[in-house]
């Protein structure tokens, strides 16, 4: 009995408050005692709805800060592979070839004295035998650097298997860099082998061209010797004492 009274009390709020106009009681509807606001109802709805949306975007930031530290820890990240101990091996053995040549050392400020010791400028004190054996002396000389430049060759020619090798690690280390650090390392290291061969043909060049003014001085020094030996045979008629 007091339930019936109760839902009907209900409803003739409902009715009386539809009347006057009062919201948020004229849109309620009552469901066997249980209030239904269909306005609150949609402004929940519409609250979730933007609550879902403001954690999708905060998800979605935190996603994108967390590829951006990827990419950074991958741009910071080294090669697995470095030349540089390599290529300094190899130059270091062509540096040691050199500096072990048996002809004239290449010290700049050795090289005057020795030069003027073994290429003297005039014979006319030499006597014919002394003569003789400088020019055996030059012989000897040119065909140390001759022999140098040859080694020198064979040297360089050997390393270009080894350089080959090492050019083709680089451009692997190259085409599977993962990150900008990679990226300029390895480009930083054909750089070094690109300075590597540029050297050593650099090296090869000076010993050529070293075993070429030799033999040139040489050459010289034979017309030289031969001006005396004509200057001496024409003075008195005697070449050799």
């Amino acid at each position: 009995m007091r339930r019936r009274m109760k839902t009907r009390l209900l409803v003739l709020a409902s009715s009386l408050a539809f009347a006057l106009g009062v919201p948020g009681i004229a849109n309620a509807q009552f469901f066997g005692g249980i209030v239904y606001d269909p306005s609150n109802y949609a402004q929940n709805l519409l609250t979730a709805v933007r609550t879902l949306q403001m954690i999708n975007n905060q998800v979605k930031q935190l996603t994108n800060e967390a590829q951006m530290i990827v990419n950074q820890v991958k741009d910071l990240t080294s090669l697995p592979y470095t030349a540089r101990a390599a290529l300094n091996s190899r130059l270091a053995e062509i540096d040691a070839l050199v500096k072990s040549a048996k002809s004239l050392a290449y010290d700049v400020a050795a090289i005057d004295a020795a030069f003027k010791s073994l290429y003297p400028e005039d014979y006319a004190a030499f006597s014919n035998a002394a003569m003789a054996t400088d020019a055996r002396k030059h012989w000897q000389e040119a065909s140390r650097a001759l022999h140098d430049a040859v080694r020198m060759q064979a040297k360089i020619t050997e390393t270009i298997a080894a350089d080959l090798g090492t050019l083709d690690e680089i451009v692997t280390q190259s085409e599977n860099a993962i990150g900008d650090l990679q990226v300029s390392q390895a480009a930083n290291q054909l750089l070094a082998l690109q300075a590597k061969q540029s050297m050593q043909t650099a090296e090869l060049l000076a010993v050529n061209a070293r075993a070429d003014a030799l033999d040139r001085a040489r050459q010289l020094q034979m017309e030289e010797r031969a001006r005396v030996l004509r200057a001496r045979f024409l003075g008195d008629g005697v070449i050799y004492p």
